[in-house]
Parts: C-alpha cells; sequence; structure tokens
C-alpha cells in the first residue's frame, strides 16, 4: 500500500485501513468497487450478494472466471481480495437484500454503504433507508451500467440531477407513486448514454442447456437457487467491462475521497 499512501498520506491511510464499507451487490460494479477499495487500503469490507457465479458474467465480473462458475460470488470474491490484502477483514454475506431482511445487515456499524443493486424493488429499499436523516453513514449509488460503451459519458451528480438514466427515471417514479422519497441528498455514477441491443437474445440460463453448475450441486444456500438473478431477470441488456469497471472505481473513489478529507 505504499504508493497509496505516498499520495494520501499515513492519517488518511490510516483513516482507510479503520474505515468500515459494506457493498450490496457484487456483479459488474460492485465486484470492482470491492477490488478498489482493498487495493487501496480499506481495512473492513462486507460484501452481499445471492447470486454464484454464471458463465455470462466473466466479460465484466472481477471475480468470474472459468474456473469460479457456478461459486457464490461473494466467496470467489472474497478470496480474490484475501489474495490482495490477507490483513483485511471481508466478510461475504451470501444473501438477499430486501425490505424483509434490512433490519439484519445493521448498516448502522458501518462508515459507508454503497449501492450496486440490480433489483429495481430492492435497490428503491437500499436507497431510502439507506438516505434516513438519522443515519451515521455515507451513502452512495450506481444507477443503470448497461447499454454503454463510452467512458467520457460516465459521471457523479446527486440523484435529483441525473438526467437521461432510464433506471433513475423509474426509481422517481416509484418514489412518487409510493410517496416514499430519500430523506436526504446523495451521489450516483451514472451515464446518459443509451445504446440498443444489437445482438440476438439467448435464453440458455435456468434451461436443460445452462452451462452453470447449480446450488444443489455446489456451495453455498441451496433455498436461494430461485434468486439467481440470470434466470429470473425479465430483460437481459448487454454490458461491458469497461464501463462496468469504471463505475465501481468511481464509487471506491467517491468513498476514497471522502476518507481522505477526514470529515
Amino acid at each position: 500500500m505504499n504508493r497509496t499512501e505516498l499520495l494520501i498520506g499515513r492519517e488518511a491511510m490510516e483513516r482507510m485501513g479503520a474505515a468500515r464499507v459494506i457493498v450490496f451487490g457484487v456483479g459488474g460494479v460492485g465486484s470492482w468497487c470491492a477490488e478498489s477499495l482493498i487495493r487501496s487500503g480499506i481495512g473492513r469490507l462486507t460484501i452481499v450478494d445471492s447470486d454464484r457465479v454464471c458463465v455470462t458474467n466473466i466479460n465484466r465480473q472481477a471475480m468470474a472466471t472459468t474456473r469460479t462458475v457456478g461459486r457464490v460470488k461473494v466467496e470467489a470474491m472474497r478470496e480474490r481480495l484475501k489474495e490482495i490484502n490477507p490483513y483485511a477483514e471481508i466478510t461475504a454475506l451470501q444473501d438477499v437484500f430486501s425490505a424483509e431482511t434490512a433490519e439484519g445487515f445493521h448498516m448502522e456499524e458501518y462508515d459507508y454503504v454503497i449501492d450496486c443493486i440490480d433489483s429495481l424493488k430492492d435497490k428503491l429499499e437500499l436507497i431510502l433507508r439507506g438516505t434516513r436523516r438519522d443515519a451515521g453513514f455515507r451513502f452512495f449509488s450506481s444507477m443503470g451500467a448497461a447499454l454503454k460503451m463510452d467512458p467520457t459519458q460516465v459521471r457523479v451528480s446527486e440523484f435529483w440531477e441525473v438526467d437521461g438514466c432510464p433506471l433513475a427515471a423509474v426509481l422517481r417514479r416509484r418514489m412518487r407513486k409510493q410517496k416514499r422519497f430519500p430523506g436526504r441528498k446523495f451521489q450516483c455514477v451514472w451515464s446518459p448514454e443509451v445504446l440498443p441491443n444489437l445482438g440476438e437474445q439467448v435464453r440458455s440460463c435456468g434451461t436443460a442447456s445452462c452451462m452453470c453448475p447449480k446450488a444443489e450441486h455446489g456451495e453455498g444456500r441451496a433455498d436461494l437457487l430461485n434468486h439467481e438473478w440470470c434466470t429470473s431477470k425479465a430483460q437481459i441488456n448487454g454490458s461491458l467491462a469497461h464501463i462496468t469497471a469504471i463505475y465501481g472505481f468511481t464509487l471506491a473513489g467517491l468513498v476514497m475521497q471522502d476518507v481522505v478529507k477526514g470529515v
């Protein structure tokens, strides 16, 4: 970590080591966010995701390789992160964040909560809980990273200033419909770019031709088989590693900037 300390100084490095961060969702965005945090010196990190590595994850997720297909994502990610920093305290939770499970994650114990969730319903719940006025942590969120190719269009804005992101627009519509709104402002990583899918939709996941081992044949919770995102998502959109990684690195950068400021 000496090159990090060379830039930010010893005191900031010590704050990085003491900071407690939880990342919800370790897919294309969250996996790179988690890796950047550990490489930068965050000492205590919790990663949350219910899924197993799918062969379709290999193009964009940090822990996804031909050797990890079928493994629980958070366990494969934890192993990768421990190889980077064996002294970091990394907690891997194979679980679903939802309104029903939210209290069990004890977000009040963390300094930073990072939203990299795909599920719209659960993402909305995490945003609302993560922005409560009495929350003692900082909250950052990723908007949609699919259907994008131009890295120069990725930016950071306050949620209500995001303009052109379909995911943010849907979230705002649901907030207005439910009359439930964030209790405080929060920053998002997003891009206004929206490209069409040019390839053919192929659904092998969850069928007899699926190449991924299923829960009953490997590690992890068999009861979460039906929560595997690739089998249940209504619309599958194309995404690229350099965009999802930029989103994840940017989220990690927001945490770093905050820690370095020491406020």
